[in-house]
């Protein structure tokens, strides 16, 4: 790589090599000239206001590769299913969902990628909800140019998977929701769980399929999961009666069912007392209290994934305890928090 240099005043009609970043503190950062600009007698003055006595004209060498191409390259390399590839802005490229669902990373991959020397892939954590449109990763290389063996090598550790940053579109499972509790089932009180996970389900974009309310009798909560299931119901909901306590029935509820149980009990808070169970291919969710008391649950962890055609085991769940603490904070953000990172 070699750089020839030309003043300023002399550079009419030549071809910049790179992007030229004009920086206005407080107020903006951005290219002021792409790559590939040709400059005009017009620009001379904005040049100079930026501080350019001189411009540099980037002639490569061999073997050598332009940033830009570089992080094309990259990115083509870990660009998965439902992802598009922008245009290099100052070198960087980002990756950019299709179609809104759930994001998902190799952080294997990514790890073994960025240990290439140069190599910059900087994404977003895995297994939470996106829209169309959101940035899910940037790549870029540290220099202005580099060897295309770094590329290369890059290239060799990312063709070893598949489908590193992808998209899981979100399948609009027929879900229903079991509300157990005496209280609730003899009228004492008014069922305000059933409504705020109707109303959840309808966010992610699931199939409501209605609203069953059980007293605290196992034989009746086990009835109703298998009335649902008749009725081709894909995902179960149990809410209430989870606890340790002795008229707490809903887990032997699920289990009277002949499901399969995954789990009974997370390191996520709140949620500890959730359970997963599955029978066939029908998905029982346990879900406890906190569920009605806390926006954010255990449950925005594992149904989105549902949704998203994965069938969860009890490793899934063990790996949620790292950044499986939410701090309710006042204002929920969440997926923009670390919860379930």
């Amino acid at each position: 790589m070699s750089f020839k240099k030309v003043r300023v005043c002399d550079a009419v009609g030549m071809v910049l090599g790179h992007d030229m970043t004009k920086i206005v503190p407080g107020e903006y950062k951005g290219p002021l000239f792409r790559k590939g600009h040709i400059i005009r007698q017009e620009d001379i003055p904005h040049l100079l206001d930026i501080g350019k006595e001189h411009i540099y004209l980037l002639e490569l060498g061999e073997g050598q590769v332009h940033e830009d191409e570089a992080a094309r390259r990259i990115a083509g390399k870990v660009a998965g299913a439902n992802t598009s590839i922008t245009e290099p802005v100052e070198g960087r490229v980002d990756l950019v969902a299709k179609q809104g669902g759930l994001l998902k990373v190799n952080r294997a991959a990514v790890t073994r990628i960025n240990s290439v020397d140069y190599i910059v892939l900087s994404t977003l954590h895995g297994n939470q909800p996106v829209k169309a449109g959101d940035i899910l990763a940037g790549i870029k290389v540290v220099p202005l140019v580099v060897e295309d063996a770094v590329i290369r090598a890059a290239g060799a550790v990312a063709d070893e998977y598949e489908d590193i940053i992808s998209v899981k579109p979100l399948n609009s499972l027929k879900t229903a929701v079991i509300v157990t509790g005496n209280e609730v089932f003899f009228g004492r009180i008014q069922d305000k769980f059933g409504p705020v996970l109707a109303e959840k389900i309808k966010i992610y974009n699931a199939a409501f399929h209605g609203i069953s309310s059980q007293p605290d009798d196992q034989a009746k909560i086990t009835r109703a999961i298998l009335n649902f299931v008749s009725a081709g119901v894909d995902v179960i909901v149990v809410t209430g009666g989870m606890s340790v306590d002795p008229d707490d029935v809903t887990p032997e509820a699920i289990r009277a069912t002949g499901a399969e149980v995954v789990t009974y009990g997370t390191p996520v808070l709140p949620g500890a007392m959730f359970m997963l169970a599955y029978l066939g291919k029908v998905a029982i969710l346990g879900l406890p209290g906190c569920g009605m008391f806390s926006k954010t649950t255990v449950f925005d962890l594992v149904f989105p994934r549902i949704l998203a055609g994965e069938r969860l085991t009890k490793q899934d769940f063990a790996g949620m305890g790292y950044g499986g603490l939410c701090l309710r904070c006042q204002e929920c953000r969440y997926p923009y928090c670390p919860f379930g990172k």
